[in-house]
């Protein structure tokens, strides 16, 4: 298909979370904008991970209008908080909000591409739905979670009613997108699933995430969170600490080689399971986990550098398995080995990039045993895997080539709807 050679498009991007939240989409906005595209963010009030609106945005509402020369138009929403109810007030009335107000705000703009991040829940996407159809503008959806399968994989719904109603909405969103931009090759008979209208193979488009800047860069400035010990081999686990990461298995695995091996388990973030991970570290003499809390994203970098393993696990059920958490590409880009207790498709991107070990999810002996055999290689084996790692994270997952297909996406989307 022709490409438009040289246009600058003014792209609308629709997404619950955006800057100063910590997400992918700030790297996508601030790289279209420095090709001189013009864009737009319809987003809501800053309040991820924290639950509640951030402070400086409430005194500055002002100072948060314009992202790297992005226009950033904001609605409000119900707070995150800490309780499930809070948490489902919180997405629809991002849904409603952005639907109503934002269109509102949104009066006489036009648009040559209306692109969604749809980080969980996909109903965030029907603002972009009312919106596509206002604007006549080609809609790009970038899917990035399964649903309604994701639901029941979590265990937040199982009745058959309420996730067929949620399959239906599903089903009217995507019918609705002019392409849909899947993050695994594993997400494409799902999708297709809910597509009741035949779609053409060239607007069903794998799509994978990216790492963020920092972690693609190399850093030489040590870590604040954590001295370095020669002497011990260092794996870091970094992110959410909820049930989906199976931390029974990886303290099974902590517990394993206490005392046999030199290895310490470092573990940086929080989540629903922080008093449970504290309470079973305490009562197991587990002196070998080290349990660090929530830093900023900037601190990583460097902690990743300091580690000699970064481990990502993942409970094991029929969604997980299709899916590559966005983990896997911040670790291949920092150059360090892998360690996976995972399934599916993130096991097959670390044995097909050779950047370390995996091993079948839950299984906390074989996390000890491939740790072990990971700590006992040669420095220059495990530098060789981290690099082969980093090598494959170019060749897959580098954000400058991907950005720059989804350039071409948006302008040969353009073409089509002109009929050229």
């Amino acid at each position: 298909m022709e490409e438009i050679a040289g246009k600058k498009l003014k792209v609308l991007v629709v997404s619950q979370y955006f800057w100063p939240e910590n997400m992918r989409i700030n790297d996508m906005v601030r790289d279209f904008t420095e090709k001189g595209h013009e864009v737009t963010v319809l987003t809501a009030w800053p309040n991820y991970p924290e639950g509640k609106v951030y402070k400086r945005f409430k005194d500055q509402p002002e100072q948060f209008c314009n992202y790297e020369g992005a226009e950033v138009v904001r609605v409000p929403l119900v707070p995150r908080g800490r309780r499930s109810i809070q948490l489902v007030l919180n997405y629809l009335s991002f849904v409603l909000s952005a639907a109503l107000l934002g269109s509102w705000k949104l009066r006489g703009k036009q648009f040559d591409a209306i692109f969604v991040y749809a980080v969980s829940p996909i109903l965030a996407a029907i603002p972009a739905v009312v919106l596509r159809r206002l604007k006549r503008a080609p809609l790009f959806i970038w899917v990035l979670d399964l649903w309604p399968e994701t639901l029941r994989a979590v265990n937040i719904i199982h009745n058959p009613k309420v996730l067929g109603l949620v399959g239906l909405a599903v089903s009217w969103i995507y019918n609705r997108t002019d392409y849909l931009l899947l993050q695994s090759n594993g997400f494409f008979d799902n999708v297709r699933r809910y597509c009741t209208k035949a779609i053409e193979s060239d607007r069903l488009v794998y799509f994978p995430s990216w790492a963020e800047d920092d972690f693609s860069a190399q850093t030489l400035e040590p870590s604040k969170l954590v001295e370095a010990d020669a002497a011990t081999f260092t794996v870091v686990f970094a992110g959410n600490l909820g049930e989906a990461q199976d931390f029974p298995a990886i303290l099974d695995a902590a517990q394993a080689l206490r005392g046999q091996v030199a290895v310490r388990w470092v573990i940086v973030g929080d989540g629903r399971m922080s008093s449970w991970l504290e309470e079973q570290v305490r009562s197991r003499g587990l002196d070998n986990v080290l349990l660090l809390g929530r830093h900023p994203l900037e601190a990583m970098p460097p902690l990743f550098a300091q580690a000699d393993a970064l481990l990502v696990s993942l409970r094991t059920n029929d969604v997980f398995e299709k899916t590559i958490p966005g983990k896997v590409q911040a670790y291949l880009a920092s150059g360090r080995p892998v360690l996976g207790m995972i399934n599916g498709e993130a096991a097959r991107v670390i044995e097909a990039s050779g950047a370390g070990f995996a091993c079948e999810s839950g299984n906390g002996a074989e996390l000890a045993n491939i740790t072990r055999k990971l700590a006992q290689l040669p420095c220059a084996q495990r530098q060789q895997m981290g690099a082969a790692g980093r090598q494959y994270y170019e060749q897959e997952f580098a954000r400058p080539a991907l950005l720059a297909r989804l350039e071409r996406l948006f302008g040969n989307a353009t073409l089509r709807r002109s009929g050229r």
